[in-house]
């Protein structure tokens, strides 16, 4: 028992360390008040100094008020992605759950077919096909990431639409809308609040990697994948401008899953019992 509690204070705070860097930074960044995207040739390539802390960039722009600029993109956008598939996944599973039969197997075979190749692959054939920008990569996003909630939401729902009180739900004249609203939807959150705040890293991460290869955020957008492309032609001459791009990727993707290991053993009931 005590080595869990000692894991769940580390993990408290590393989230608080991270936190604190952030909000620093951010407020460093303010105070300086940098233009993301104004071009200054006299100043490229500058190294780290107190005026420029992550240097510029091949333009001369400022490297870490990109960087913060750019969690807007990678990190709201992979949120945006995260509540799309919610939106479609939560609703889907509930009513294929509790309905069954033909629905169930009609929405279940489409998740198969989506389950059948990587995430990944998917993606990039999606935003192959609807064009390179960031919309159409959310988009794709969300048509990849609805299918785990869906199976995950439906699983729990066909535990527990045979338990007790959703009998005497039924007995008490509520029809079936009522039942999945008040009684299964608080049921299911639990679960989907613990692998959404684990999935937001690989969101995160899947988004950088298609923006790398060009199929997101197209320059000058500072997203960090992007970011990451415009940089490898420079990186022999000032590697930096990858490195700290990659540090910010990592440091978020890590804080989401200390989120995420926090709250699984929060709620983990085995644990608990």
């Amino acid at each position: 028992m005590n080595s869990i509690d000692n894991s769940q204070k580390i993990k408290i705070i590393s989230l608080v360390l991270i936190g604190l860097g952030i909000i620093f930074l951010i407020i460093y960044c303010i105070c300086l008040n940098h233009d993301p995207n104004l071009v200054n040739f006299k100043e490229k390539m500058l190294k780290p100094s107190f005026v420029h802390p992550f240097g510029t960039d091949h333009l001369g722009r400022d490297m870490l008020t990109r960087i913060l600029l750019g969690s807007i993109y990678t990190v709201g956008y992979s949120g945006l992605a995260l509540i799309g598939a919610l939106i479609i996944g939560i609703p889907v599973g509930i009513i294929a759950g509790f309905i069954g039969g033909k629905i169930d197997r009609f929405f279940m075979r489409i998740a198969d077919a989506f389950l059948s190749f990587p995430d990944t692959i998917i993606a990039i054939i999606l935003s192959g096909l609807l064009g390179p920008n960031f919309i159409n990569l959310l988009i794709a996003v969300v048509l990849v990431k609805w299918v785990s909630y869906a199976r995950l939401v439906r699983s729990t729902v066909i535990l527990e639409k045979q338990k007790e009180y959703v009998m005497q739900a039924k007995l008490n004249g509520l029809n079936s809308f009522q039942i999945m609203k008040k009684h299964l939807f608080p049921h299911v959150m639990g679960n989907v609040f613990v692998l959404a705040s684990l999935d937001l890293g690989k969101i995160i991460l899947l988004l950088s990697a298609l923006s790398y290869i060009g199929l997101g955020a197209q320059p000058p957008t500072p997203e960090w994948g992007a970011m990451l492309n415009e940089a490898k032609a420079n990186f022999q001459s000032n590697s930096l401008l990858m490195i700290f791009p990659g540090i910010a990727i990592i440091t978020v993707v890590l804080f989401s899953n200390l989120v995420g290991d926090y709250l699984r053993d929060k709620y983990d009931v085995k644990r608990e019992g």
